[in-house]
């Protein structure tokens, strides 16, 4: 294990709302279990991931994805002595804001709300935890540390689209805690890294069971023939699942090692002793090295040519965003059947994005059926 303590986010700057510490639980424990604790989070069980849900029980959903990211976050945030509950935190409610049918649902309600502000999922999480989760009586939203809202709003980079978060957030909600210009938290990074490892890996397990592609197809890449061979002359016609999951395990493992060193390669010919060395750094300290985004790219390629793009998936997405565009318009029609009169006071499209966006899938499925 590696100590870069001194560059991890371990003391909080506080909320937006003031509110008395936790003898039990840091503030980032704090944080993560209200995110466990939502509506928001529970409702990613019945959310694509790439297969609708109700296409089996045993594909990845939202809230499996979560998790598998949260733990890859806390493989590399612990292994650095980095807050892991931060980076635990962050990984499990990045995809909170999340549409039906992934980012089929995210493109239409987008089209739907284009001369309304638009709509972006990283986005909604952030107006999930700052405004519509309803749970305490001092205060709006989950209260989340200004540490995790940062991480929300940045684990890409320094944020840039300022007419968009105005229209979606209000850039003065957050009361001025949150430096827009600055990188932000090596967890951040961690995390969003972390869900790159976990979404090409267990895509790729994902389209092996529903016979998008097949195992003689993945290791026509160079790195899981690699894998692949270590493991040849123990292949059975019994055991091919167990060496797919094999294969996926050691690919994740790989991964993360080349995370890890190329991490600290980048802390020390960046000179970075602290914090703010790491927040003015204009560039991503957590990244593969360049062989691995090479490999990335190339297990992205794949996926993008046999998954994504294929026929079936296809047809299902375009379904999924017929069904968005048709409840949005529905909605849009009679707002006081579906929407509280006091948000769509507030500013009514919004609303009406708040809630289609905070639908399950097969919910959006059952509302447009009837609509029928």
């Amino acid at each position: 294990m590696k100590n870069y303590s001194k560059l991890g986010l371990f003391k909080s700057k506080g909320r937006l709302n003031n509110e008395p510490k936790n003898k039990y639980r840091s503030p980032f424990q704090r944080d993560r279990d209200r995110i466990i604790h939502s509506a928001s989070f529970r409702r990613l069980k019945h959310k694509t991931q790439v297969f609708v849900n109700t296409e089996g029980d045993h594909y990845r959903t939202r809230i499996t994805h979560s998790i598998e990211v949260a733990q890859i976050a806390r493989t590399i945030a612990k292994y650095l002595n980095l807050n892991d509950d931060l980076a635990e935190t962050l990984s499990l409610a990045h995809d909170l804001g999340h549409t039906p049918f992934g980012h089929a649902g995210e493109f239409a309600l987008n089209d739907c709300m284009i001369n309304h502000g638009g709509f972006d999922h990283n986005l909604q999480t952030l107006r999930i935890v700052m405004f519509l989760e309803n749970k305490y009586l001092k205060f709006k939203g989950l209260n989340l540390t200004v540490e995790t809202l940062d991480g929300l709003l940045k684990h890409n980079g320094p944020f840039k689209d300022f007419s968009k978060l105005d229209s979606i957030i209000g850039t003065k909600n957050f009361k001025n805690k949150i430096n827009f210009h600055h990188n932000t938290s090596l967890e951040a990074q961690i995390a969003s890294i972390s869900d790159d490892v976990a979404y090409n890996n267990h895509d790729i397990q994902d389209g092996i069971k529903a016979k998008l592609f097949s195992l003689n197809e993945l290791i026509e890449i160079n790195f899981f023939k690699e894998i692949y061979n270590s493991y040849k002359k123990n292949i059975k016609r019994d055991n091919k699942e167990i060496i797919i999951y094999q294969i996926i395990r050691d690919s994740i493992n790989l991964m993360v090692k080349d995370i890890i060193k190329n991490s600290i390669k980048n802390i020390k010919e960046n000179n970075i002793k602290k914090i703010s060395d790491i927040q003015k750094n204009k560039k991503q300290t957590v990244i593969f090295s360049k062989k691995f985004l090479s490999i990335e790219k190339e297990i992205k390629q794949f996926l993008k040519t046999k998954m994504y793009n294929n026929k079936s998936v296809l047809i299902k997405n375009n379904n999924g965003k017929k069904v968005i565009k048709k409840l949005f318009k529905m909605i849009t029609n009679q707002p006081r059947k579906f929407i509280k009169v006091s948000d769509l006071k507030t500013d009514q499209y919004r609303s009406i994005s708040d809630y289609i966006s905070g639908m399950t899938d097969r919910f959006a499925i059952q509302l447009y059926k009837s609509s029928i």
